[in-house]
């Protein structure tokens, strides 16, 4: 080791202490609001709700198609008018489906109690940690 370089136990021994005095009994409530509060709101994408946009259109057109059939218009045209709006509505279906499954979600309070109760004694965990695990831990937290 160089003069002036940093043993990393000398700086992740105090962040394992801060982390761990976060999650005490007396502050773990606390801790756990300002993690439920430091999410980013839960907004739906853009491309999702243009997405949604083009559902309500496609079912507002197939409602539309029933007044011609009602009033004796060609089965066949009104036939092949749904033929190609149910397609259109179906890509944009699965695309709010995939939307939905990739957009990152909130956790609620109860849920971010659930994890931290399941996680047990952190400072346990964070002594125990994988170090690149713990690496990633210190990363997202911006440190």
């Amino acid at each position: 080791m160089q003069q002036g370089d940093l043993r990393e136990d000398a700086l992740t021994d105090p962040l394992d202490t801060w982390l761990a005095s976060a999650f005490a009994p007396h502050r773990i409530e606390k801790t756990i609001t300002a993690m439920a509060d430091a999410q980013p709101l839960n907004h739906p994408p853009t491309t999702g709700t243009a997405t949604q946009a083009i559902i309500t259109e496609c079912d507002a057109k197939l409602e539309r198609y029933r007044a011609p059939l009602d009033a004796g218009a060609d089965p066949a045209v009104v036939t092949a008018w749904i033929a190609q709006t149910q397609p259109e509505r179906a890509r944009a279906e699965t695309e709010l489906r995939t939307i939905a499954s990739t957009s990152p979600r909130r956790m609620s309070q109860g849920e971010i109690t659930a994890l931290v109760t399941a996680l047990g004694d952190i400072t346990t965990v964070l002594r125990n940690a994988d170090p690149a695990d713990k690496a990633e831990v210190y990363r997202q937290l911006g440190l």
